[in-house]
């Protein structure tokens, strides 16, 4: 299987780390893409031109980081990633949906601010910026939620590579005002598979 990513993707992380802690870099071999440029090979792969991107074992393309590391978990031993009871359903969707739009925002933020300087929004940009402050704050509230500290699941591979990618936004420093999500956070990223997969720093 061929997976798809580029170095600096958290989206692309999340598959990368699911690899490793399925034991599957026998399996899946990692391929650079181009993105976001004209006429790119990857649009031959990959129609949306999206990272990660998986050619799946019968040959047939999977995008989506969550849903890539759903078949990523089911393939071989007993899946990885715990799923909710009935009665936690309402309460992890909550948190997963935070951990998506904090990421899907930093996202945002990250790509505006790699443009030339005279194609920036600054209005985007505050945005962003505005949208990831209460999201952290939040958190910060929420990071004691059983479900953040038990056993391996979405919503704690997603934050942590939030977390991960804010750290890469110049000038940006959530952790001195979030001390409970900073701990949180230093816990998640002594997991092996997270430092197997550190994205090279940003150029400056």
């Amino acid at each position: 299987m061929k997976l798809y990513i580029t170095a600096g993707s958290p989206y692309a992380r999340m598959a990368r780390m699911l690899v490793i802690e399925k034991g599957l870099q026998s399996r899946v071999s990692e391929h650079l893409a181009q993105t976001r440029v004209p006429d790119s090979p990857h649009y031959t792969i990959s129609v949306s031109g999206r990272v990660p991107y998986l050619v799946c074992e019968d040959g047939e393309g999977l995008e989506e980081s969550i849903a890539i590391c759903d078949y990523l978990d089911g393939l071989v031993g007993a899946p990885l990633l715990t799923r909710p009871e009935p009665s936690q359903t309402l309460s992890v969707a909550r948190l997963d949906g935070r951990a998506a739009s904090l990421l899907d925002g930093l996202a945002v933020w990250f790509r505006e601010l790699v443009r030339p300087a005279n194609e920036r929004s600054p209005t985007v940009i505050q945005h962003e910026r505005d949208r990831a402050e209460r999201l952290l704050s939040w958190w910060e509230t929420q990071i004691g939620h059983p479900w953040m500290n038990g056993p391996f699941n979405h919503a704690q591979l997603r934050l942590g590579c939030a977390l991960a990618f804010a750290l890469k936004i110049r000038g940006f420093e959530w952790r001195p005002d979030r001390p409970a999500l900073a701990a949180w956070f230093e816990t998640f990223s002594r997991r092996p598979s997270f430092v197997a997969t550190e994205p090279p720093a940003p150029k400056k």
